[in-house]
């Protein structure tokens, strides 16, 4: 009952392990208006609802101008992503179409981690809430279409862990022109309504039908003095030559509020201007050095990594060159049978073929014997003469076929006697052939024994990051912090890779957009692109 809200502050902070307080606070709702709650006044003090349980919400009030150089511990980055990550989607804060896109991916990288196409299949992002409904009512695309988008860019964020992948995102979204800004309707002296906007670099006034781009800024560094009495809110410029501009809220309790945020804001705005205080400074060394541990223990496990997928890789070449080595014996095995089978039928074949050829040489020489017992036994009549002439004739001619033929029948066997040669040669090979491959698959079955008992060496790495000592001297902080300058240096390069990558993908969508349903938001943010204007430009024009 006693508590004050430092104390219900400090155990919610403390429950998380927070350091970076000051950027945040507990809001809570009354009479639909947004407030605070007070570190040095009683909880109970307050005017919080009445019913029971009273809700607070743990938000960041104050915003960094850069994100990326401001917050320093993993959970600061982390809960200010979230928050972020929530307006976005919620369309708190305007973010256009392709930016929405690569904000997404980051996102999927973040919780996902690396992408990899075994795992993240078509439609793994289907239950996802990754873009704003605005986005996806204004182009005629499919939720497979959106995915294949945003897997396109997720893919291209490998070696990204979590907290670079939200830090990524913060510094994307921080470019957004209603990032940051907490937005109040007032009136000026001539009773037109406006809305006032209180960020991190100032006050600014925008039209109410335009949060994107301020009619007049005010910086923190030009604001001499802010005040209110009752409804009237007073901002005196620091140049006296400058008009105090006066303006009038619905509520005295919306005037005490943007004085909180006007005071917070201005507080943090020359708090960056000076020197890190000693906490600061600590909390920045600790996290170099966690970086860098975390450097050095993701490059162990990569290393680690590569080194088994190399074992796995050998093993399987392997395993694969073993399977090869089979098949040739199967093959060389089949083909000795088929040279087997052959040359026992060109065996088979010779022998007939002799047989055939013993056979025409006894006809022959039978035709021969008839031959001669017909001229011993000549015809003694001139017609038996003729006639005998005749038969002589014929037996001659059937003497000679057979003698041609029988010469045809021994080259023939000739023939397959070579041939028979040739395949107990051939036969002779293959089994030489086979007698390789044996000796070659038994030394591969002893490398892949071997090898494949590779990777329960493995653990061996353990030993070397046990003898490993974290000893950061000051000349790893220097190596550090220039390894940091030049990766800002790295990170600017790729922006202009990143704005060519945006364009390409507005370019490729902008053929199915639905023109009718672009919102007052999207026609201004056009404009504002076409003619060049960024967030930052358009405040340094209108200061």
């Amino acid at each position: 009952v006693k508590w004050k809200g430092k104390d219900l502050f400090d155990l919610v902070c403390r429950t998380l392990g927070l350091r970076e307080t000051w950027f945040f606070g507990l809001q809570y709702t009354i009479k639909d208006t947004v407030a605070w709650l007070k570190m040095d006044k009683k909880v109970l003090d307050h005017d919080v609802p009445t019913e029971e349980p009273v809700t607070f919400h743990f938000l960041a009030k104050f915003y960094p101008e850069n994100a990326e150089e401001e917050l320093v511990q993993e959970i600061t980055q982390h809960l200010f992503f979230l928050q972020v990550k929530k307006q976005i989607l919620d369309e708190k804060i305007y973010c256009p179409p392709e930016a929405s896109v690569l904000l997404a991916s980051y996102a999927v990288q973040a919780k996902y981690g690396d992408y990899d196409p075994n795992v993240h299949k078509r439609g793994f992002l289907a239950q996802e809430e990754l873009l704003p409904k605005r986005v996806i009512n204004l182009y005629q695309m499919t939720p497979e279409m959106w995915e294949e988008r945003i897997t396109a860019w997720y893919a291209e964020h490998r070696g990204r862990a979590r907290d670079e992948a939200e830090m990524e995102y913060l510094k994307i979204a921080q470019d957004l022109e209603m990032y940051g800004v907490n937005y109040f309707a007032i009136r000026n002296k001539k009773g037109t309504e406006l809305l006032l906007g209180v960020d991190a670099l100032g006050l600014h006034i925008y039209d109410p039908d335009n949060r994107l781009t301020p009619k007049i800024s005010f910086p923190w560094n030009e604001i001499r003095n802010i005040s209110y009495s009752d409804k009237e809110f007073t901002i005196k410029p620091l140049d006296k030559k400058i008009d105090v501009f006066k303006f009038n809220s619905s509520k005295l309790r919306v005037n005490k509020l943007i004085l909180q945020l006007c005071i917070g804001n201005h507080d943090l705005f020359m708090r960056r201007r000076k020197a890190d205080s000693l906490e600061v400074q600590q909390m920045k060394a600790q996290a170099r050095e966690e970086k860098a541990r975390k450097q050095m223990e993701r490059q162990r496990l990569a290393r680690e990594k590569q080194m088994r997928e190399e074992a796995e890789r050998t093993r399987d070449e392997l395993e694969r060159r073993l399977m090869q080595l089979k098949e040739e014996a199967t093959m060389a095995n089949e083909a000795l049978m088929r040279s087997e089978e052959t040359a026992d039928l060109l065996a088979e074949k010779a022998q007939i073929t002799e047989e055939e050829a013993k056979l025409l040489a006894q006809k022959a020489a039978e035709a021969e014997q008839e031959m001669q017992r017909i001229k011993a036994t000549a015809i003694r009549t001139e017609e038996e003469k003729r006639l005998m002439e005749q038969k002589v004739l014929e037996a001659e001619m059937l003497a000679l076929k057979m003698a041609e033929e029988s010469e045809r029948r021994a080259k023939e066997a000739d023939q397959l006697k070579q041939d028979l040669q040739e395949a107990r040669e051939s036969e002779r090979r293959a089994k030489q052939k086979l007698l390789e491959i044996t000796s070659k698959s038994s030394y591969t079955q002893s490398m892949n024994s071997s090898t494949t008992a590779l990777p329960t060496d493995l653990p061996s790495f353990n030993l070397i990051s046990e003898s490993l000592s974290f000893d950061f001297k000051d000349t790893d902080m220097k190596r550090l912090s220039m390894e940091i300058e030049k990766e800002k240096v790295e990170y600017m390069e790729k922006s202009k890779h990143l704005q060519e990558q945006l364009n390409e993908l507005k370019t490729e969508i902008e053929a199915l957009k639905l023109k009718e349903r672009e919102t007052a938001l999207d026609i201004l943010h056009n404009e504002n692109a076409s003619r060049g204007n960024s967030k930052h430009n358009t405040i340094k024009k209108v200061s």
